[in-house]
């Protein structure tokens, strides 16, 4: 009879060549082939456990055979949140029931527009798209004084994109829709010149509608019914759109001194009140108040405070009042006019006075007051309506508020975006819901009012997989982006988030990786180890749910660490040249790089969402389970048929392979004590009698590590030792099932002498 050791080794001494003959099997290729064909084809629990032959054989993988029969109990591992610490799952003791439902993806991922960290990411693109829209605009101001100094005609201005697009955003005028040569003759034209191109051109049309206001307002006057005056009253409101138009046109001619054939004049195109003017008419046009508008109103404000002399001139002119109120946080809906100029006559030496009276609730009242030096008459001398301390004060505090009510206004849109993104369930609903719409585009730089919502719904459901796909024919990247924030499918509805990892697979790999970093360690170190493992993997789990490429993973240290640890990897040993191959090998491509190394490097590969070149992709998506899920479970299908199969022949060597495989993942003596097989190879390996297990479960503990230095478990040369040291006690403990060892050594039955591999065993565990 060939010994346990014997046989064993036959098994072990190449692994992969002994898994790889069991799944050549007949059935063991049928079975697996079936498996790999139809689990994709699951889409829900319900499904899988109807195909009995797609049930049962992912139970017997995970060692679950035996409880094939109770369905409802496994459906509910099956649905269990595995990121919910209580759920069904998560609470049995036996690892193996969580890790069955982390292999699938019944439960893990939840089908949303965005996740959580999607409207992360949206709202802190939000942000810095605000911010980089400010930074522009100082840019492009900057950028069109430069220029005009070196601008020679008007056509070189109006060719260049920018200086173009600066002009016709100053004055108002759609640059989708403008006549170039219009803006020419109007840059090219002296207004007070009645033979100039811009009063030959427009001054007719411009004399007829003011003729037609001035005949409307006559009619108007003579109106006598409600629907009379209405009817005139929309007339007049139209001559006036077109006059306000034209006089877009004059305003143009105005700001530039170009002659008339369209060249610069020698000293510039504009004079510096000219630019000063263009300047601040291009910084209101915006939508925001950029640290360039905020600059632009400060020197307007210290240029108009040279020359005041009353203080109904600082609240007559808006820019002047906003300015004041802003640095002084007047922005509420109960301060008007009227109160800034009754805080500014005020008699700080009064008790009575209105600052003296209100200042105890209203303290902003006391700090505007103390700010001018306006007299109780309201008059001041020019030039002394602030001193340069006053004037400091006031400056500095506008540049610490002039974007308070802005920000507000972000963070209550970012709030909003929070709350109404999480109800939306197709690009149709997106569409509908302006706040999200408006959002999500600007987010993105995109003007909400420069694009169709049929564009937009096209780019929503835009395949990108497909080169071809909608989105792609923009080539604009900012749709791409939009298009990569959401979950849509082609068809418009929401699907789950497309994520370098599902959210199953993470949640595994966090707590695979808490076990193997606590791992035989006590008291406070493993306290203060499973306190460092939560830290990493809490970093795991946000990031991997923004990592956009192989490349991403690979060069993140942390993150690879975390998983390959997870795997029982060591990260010391593996290259980033080596894992740039294996992200970058095909899975379905026996020949590939990955399908010549190890199985679990399929497995690893397997969970990620990438294709061959690195990027974001389901190629790996299989619906029910991921790739690399389905590989796994096919891995451990073969393992355990390969040790039934040994166990037909010779449960000891079964008993082995299963401490093998099982050696990495105990953590203390309670495994060993709460698994069968594992207390059986326990038992035999140190000849105790079989009423061992009828002790107290705490004094068995105490002998298994009395008698087994659990540590040694992390050393494969250890486990070695131990599995050989078990095939020789096995052969002694069983003569009936092995030609007895008694027997062997003396020569005596029938002719048994001792073989070669038995002897090296002893000679190992002397």
């Amino acid at each position: 009879m060939v010994s346990t050791y014997l046989s064993y080794d036959l098994v072990s001494r190449d692994m992969q060549a002994s898994l790889k003959r069991v799944s050549n099997q007949n059935i063991v290729a049928r079975d697996a082939e079936y498996y790999k064909t139809n689990i994709g084809k699951v889409t829900s629990v319900d499904d899988f456990m109807d195909d009995y032959r797609l049930y049962s054989y992912a139970m017997t993988a995970f060692g679950l055979g035996d409880m094939a029969y109770a369905k409802a109990f496994m459906r509910k591992v099956l649905e269990s949140d595995l990121t919910d610490e209580n759920s069904f799952a998560n609470k049995l003791t036996d690892d193996r029931y969580r890790e069955f439902a982390s292999a699938f993806n019944f439960s893990s991922d939840e089908k949303t527009a965005q996740s959580s960290t999607q409207v992360d990411a949206m709202v802190d693109l939000y942000n810095q798209t605000m911010v980089s829209e400010g930074d522009a605009v100082t840019t492009e101001t900057n950028y069109f004084n430069a220029m005009m100094k070196e601008v020679g005609s008007v056509d070189e201005m109006l060719g260049n994109d920018r200086l173009r697009g600066y002009l016709l955003k100053s004055f108002d005028v759609d640059e989708r829709y403008y006549s170039r040569s219009l803006v020419a003759g109007a840059l090219s034209s002296d207004t007070g010149d009645s033979q100039s191109y811009i009063n030959q051109t427009l001054g007719p049309q411009r004399e007829t509608l003011n003729t037609q206001v001035t005949d409307a307002r006559t009619r108007l006057a003579a109106a006598t019914t409600e629907a009379d005056k209405n009817k005139i009253n929309t007339e007049i409101a139209g001559y006036q759109a077109q006059l306000s138009s034209i006089q877009k046109y004059y305003d143009i001619a105005d700001a530039f001194e170009f002659q008339s054939d369209g060249r610069s004049p020698a000293d510039g195109a504009q004079t510096n009140d000219q630019k000063t003017a263009i300047n601040s008419l291009y910084l209101s046009r915006q939508d925001r108040v950029s640290t360039a508008s905020a600059v632009s109103e400060d020197n307007y404000f210290k240029s108009k405070m040279a020359t005041l002399t009353n203080v109904e001139q600082l609240t007559a002119d808006t820019r002047l009042y906003n300015y004041v109120t802003t640095a002084f946080n007047l922005t509420g809906i109960t301060v008007v006019r009227s109160t800034v100029e009754q805080i500014l006559t005020s008699d700080l030496s009064d008790p009575n006075s209105y600052v003296n009276r209100f200042s105890g609730s209203h303290p902003e009242y006391m700090a505007l007051a103390k700010a001018f030096s306006f007299g109780t008459d309201g008059t001041v001398e020019a030039g002394s309506a602030q001193t340069t301390q006053q004037a400091a004060l006031t400056s500095s505090n506008y540049f610490s508020r002039y974007n308070d009510v802005q920000d507000a206004a972000d963070e209550k849109a970012a709030t909003l975006y929070r709350t109404a993104i999480s109800d939306i369930d197709s690009v149709d609903e997106f569409l509908t819901k302006q706040d999200v719409y408006q959002f999500a585009l600007k987010a993105v730089g995109i003007d909400p009012d420069e694009v169709s919502s049929y564009t937009i719904s096209r780019v929503l459901k835009s395949d990108l997989d497909d080169p071809n796909s909608f989105v792609y024919t923009l080539k604009d990247d900012r749709y791409l982006t939009l298009a990569k924030a959401f979950n849509f499918t082609r068809d418009g509805n929401v699907t789950t988030p497309l994520t370098a990892q599902s959210q199953g697979t993470i949640t595994a790999i966090a707590s695979d990786y808490t076990v193997k970093m606590a791992r035989f360690l006590e008291d406070d170190a493993r306290d203060k180890a499973r306190a460092d493992a939560k830290v990493e993997t809490a970093y795991y789990s946000q990031k991997m749910l923004s990592i956009q490429s192989a490349s991403d993973f690979i060069n993140d240290d942390r993150l690879v660490n975390v998983l390959l640890t997870a795997y029982d990897v060591d990260p010391t040993k593996v290259s980033k040249d080596f894992l740039k191959q294996i992200f970058a090998s095909d899975l379905n491509d026996p020949k590939s790089f990955v399908n010549q190394q190890a199985d679990v490097w399929g497995e690893i590969l397997g969970t990620f969402n990438f294709d061959a070149k690195g990027k974001l992709s389901d190629v790996n998506d299989q619906g029910a389970q991921s790739l690399g899920k389905i590989y796994e479970t096919q891995n451990k299908y073969d393992r355990q048929t390969l040790e039934q199969q040994q166990g037909e022949e010779n449960n000891g060597v079964r008993l082995a392979l299963y401490f093998e495989r099982m050696s990495k993942s105990i953590t203390s003596a309670y495994d060993i004590l709460g698994d069968t097989a594992l207390l059986e190879f326990f038992r035999v390996s140190f000849q105790l009698p079989d009423s061992f297990s009828n002790l107290d479960v705490d004094k068995q503990a105490e002998l298994v590590k009395k008698y087994l230095t659990l540590t040694d478990l992390q050393d494969p040369d250890m486990v070695s030792k131990m599995i050989s040291k078990f095939t020789v006690m096995y052969d002694l403990e069983n003569s009936s099932a092995s030609t007895s060892a008694l027997s062997i050594l003396t020569g005596a039955g029938s002719g048994g002498s001792i073989s070669a591999d038995l002897l090296t065993s002893l000679a190992q565990n002397r």
